[in-house]
């Protein structure tokens, strides 16, 4: 039994995380100061005697023996790290700092959820690991985008000096169930709108283009990369299957029966047009990892989801 910290444990991600991990009989300390964060999403774990719940904020020291550690705290969806763009940066830089400081005095290995935005609107596609990105460091997305490739930095700093053990994994677009209806994400944006019965709003003509990935794959490719040994990243998790914005509005108005329109407004500064992953490498360090659930099958599982919280 390994004991295993997961900060932003209580999101959209880390409480599947979180739960995937009590599965395979380890030790879970889930860490969130409940920014995004729901207690919803992990009060059916709160019962396993395996699992402890602690309200602090990455940005604080902050002292436990652990195996092993996901830093996945920072909100992630525009509208939440827009909101207060400083703490955002503090969360991916300063909350990096304190994470990698505590692997350090405890020989922890560590992982970043980093993610596709640190290559910014691409000019290269699909995004390899190698492509440095094109990224705008003064626009209103680059708390996050610069906060997270930051944050790269700085782990790949502590692993050259300090010999820290280190993950780095590149998140793709991923949806799934526990996602919150107010995110602004496009999966739950679509969702809602059509459950609600209103226009679904597409940006632009409709026809940028995202790969969407189902939770429990990446849950899966987080684990998988955690176990690697004498690899630090980064590699692109994400499904290299690309959909425009319009195809992703059609399925969803299939799926929920809706009457539902489409309608059209002005693109958001600095969105990308494209974005896919290669995920090359993922297949051949990961044993062979590459997404399993289709989008439509994925999606089957969201409405409900969201159709449950009604």
């Amino acid at each position: 039994m390994k004991n295993i910290l997961v900060t932003g444990g209580a999101g959209f991600i880390g409480s599947h995380l979180c739960e995937r991990l009590l599965k395979e009989g380890n030790n879970v300390i889930c860490m969130d100061n409940y920014f995004t964060g729901r207690k919803e999403n992990i009060v059916h774990l709160l019962s396993n005697p395996y699992f402890e719940l602690v309200r602090h904020d990455v940005t604080f020291p902050y002292y436990i023996e652990v195996d092993e550690i996901y830093n996945l705290a920072c909100p992630a969806s525009p509208i939440h790290y827009q909101f207060d763009p400083i703490s955002t940066v503090k969360t991916s830089v300063i909350g990096a700092i304190n994470m990698l400081g505590l692997a350090k005095r405890v020989q922890a290995k560590i992982l970043q959820a980093s993610t596709s935005e640190v290559y910014g609107d691409p000019v290269v596609h699909p995004q390899k690991e190698g492509y440095w990105g094109n990224v705008n460091p003064v626009g209103e997305r680059s708390c996050y985008d610069e906060g997270k490739r930051c944050a790269e930095t700085l782990f790949m700093d502590y692993h050259r000096q300090n010999g820290v053990d280190i993950k780095i994994v590149r998140i793709f677009n991923t949806y799934g169930p526990r996602m919150r209806p107010d995110d602004g994400r496009v999966v739950s944006n679509f969702i809602m709108q059509a459950l609600k019965g209103e226009d679904i709003t597409i940006y632009g003509e409709g026809t940028q283009t995202r790969s969407f990935q189902y939770i429990d794959d990446l849950v899966e490719g987080m684990i998988r990369m955690m176990a690697t040994e004498d690899f630090t990243g980064p590699v692109n998790i994400g499904n290299p299957v690309e959909f425009t914005m319009l195809e992703l509005a059609e399925k969803v108005i299939q799926l929920t029966g809706t009457k539902s329109k489409i309608v059209h407004k002005p693109l958001p500064a600095d969105d990308p047009k494209q974005r896919q992953p290669d995920i090359t490498l993922a297949k051949e360090k990961l044993n062979g990892w590459e997404p399993k659930v289709a989008l439509e099958e994925g999606l089957k599982r969201t409405v409900g989801y969201f159709e449950n919280m009604k």
